[in-house]
């Protein structure tokens, strides 16, 4: 391949992305499912003028780990210690329930398979991805109908945050058992050593990065510095730890979400992965959807994937909120504000593509679970809200 011919790959992929994006947001659908759409369509799926190149995946490798350190320079510090106890228990019970959920779903379709086993790991993977909740789709949805700062509404918006961050450690334990020659204690030691050695290098790095911050505000040498400290996270996370990049991309983020200019590196970060790596990303996963491989089984298992990722949501987040005193109405608000699904579902799942856990013509299954949670959930929030009197704001 000539490397001029990549200029042709991501002038179609630029343009295909962003014009199915914006028809997507149109039809009030995630801006993500249309560039996922565009990728299927451009890919040799439908009309095949663009495949999936070596530049191509590393591209997209790079906007992925763009994407989540985005989502921890957008953490909330603040919001999370506010709701507390009450947001990581539903966060826990809205990661275990779908996880186990997934997992069985898997294994009665394709047989139950022992510990260690490859067929025993790509069922926990299926449940990894059902324990995704959108942060950002579950915002806007909230904010649409001016319940983004009631009681409830807080509550969601910090149990999705904290639901996704434990989704990571999940995919990186998962990832780090399926290697037959990983010891599970090494896995366990690999993924604690790395958070002590996160929290020890995030103190003093914030520390530094705060006091440039404060003599030099708004420069743009701080987000190219907060770049360089994604990359840096990223490589030693998977370099030295075995554990995801994007979970060393993503506690970077985290690190750096409280110094004041926080915000003006996210929105420098957000120009090159909103301009040509996120649609690239996103284009990518549907270059590697395939159609060639679906059959009747696939169709079911795609109904049951929905199903059980909608419900299983509802019942663990649902449940643990009536646990934790909220009444029936409330608790189902917060299981369903948590179903959603999106560019985190996304991500785990091309993860789980590369190191062969899972198989292209899952995305399917992905996308459209994707879709009909985005749809649903505000139809259904209406429907709980409009039973309520004027709820009073935290």
């Amino acid at each position: 391949m000539e490397s001029y011919e990549i200029l042709k790959d991501l002038a179609i992929i630029v343009i295909f992305a962003k014009l199915f994006g914006l028809v997507a947001r149109k039809l009030k659908a995630p801006q993500v499912v249309g560039e996922i759409i565009a990728g299927v369509i451009i890919g040799p799926t439908v009309l095949g003028i663009v495949s999936q190149t070596p530049f191509i995946s590393y591209m997209a490798e790079v906007g992925v780990i763009l994407l989540m350190f985005s989502a921890g320079l957008g953490t909330d510090i603040k919001q999370l210690l506010k709701t507390g106890p009450q947001a990581t228990a539903i966060a826990c019970c809205g990661v275990f329930v779908p996880l186990v959920s997934g997992a069985l779903l898997y294994m009665g379709f394709y047989g139950a398979s022992p510990w260690g086993d490859e067929n025993f790991y790509r069922a926990v993977f299926v449940g990894v991805i059902l324990t995704a909740t959108s942060v950002s789709i579950t915002a806007q949805t909230l904010k649409e109908m001016n319940k983004i700062s009631t009681k409830v509404g807080t509550l969601v918006l910090s149990a999705a945050i904290i639901d996704d961050v434990i989704g990571i450690l999940v995919l990186t334990f998962v990832i780090g058992f399926k290697d037959p020659g990983t010891k599970p204690l090494k896995v366990v030691l690999s993924t604690a050593l790395f958070f002590i050695l996160a929290f020890i290098v995030g103190v003093i790095s914030y520390k530094i990065f705060k006091k440039v911050d404060e003599k030099y505000p708004h420069t743009r040498r701080i987000p190219i510095a907060g770049l360089a400290y994604c990359f840096a996270f990223s490589y030693i996370a998977e370099r030295y730890f075995g554990i995801a990049d994007i979970t060393g991309a993503y506690v970077a983020g985290i690190i750096l979400c409280s110094i004041d200019d926080s915000d003006y590196i996210e929105r420098k970060v957000d120009i090159n992965s909103y301009m040509i790596f996120g649609p690239v990303f996103f284009a990518s996963i549907g270059l590697k959807t395939t159609f060639d491989n679906i059959s009747m089984s696939i169709v079911w298992f795609t109904i049951c994937f929905i199903l059980v990722g909608l419900v299983s949501k509802i019942i663990g987040c649902g449940f643990m909120a009536k646990i934790c005193g909220y009444d029936v109405n409330d608790s189902l608000k917060v299981g369903v504000g948590m179903m959603t699904r999106g560019e985190v579902a996304l991500i785990v799942s091309q993860k789980g593509l590369s190191v062969g856990l899972l198989d292209s013509k899952y995305f399917t299954c992905v996308i459209l679970l994707i879709i009909v949670s985005s749809v649903l959930t505000p139809i259904i929030l209406k429907m709980l809200y409009s039973s309520d009197k004027k709820e009073s704001t935290v």
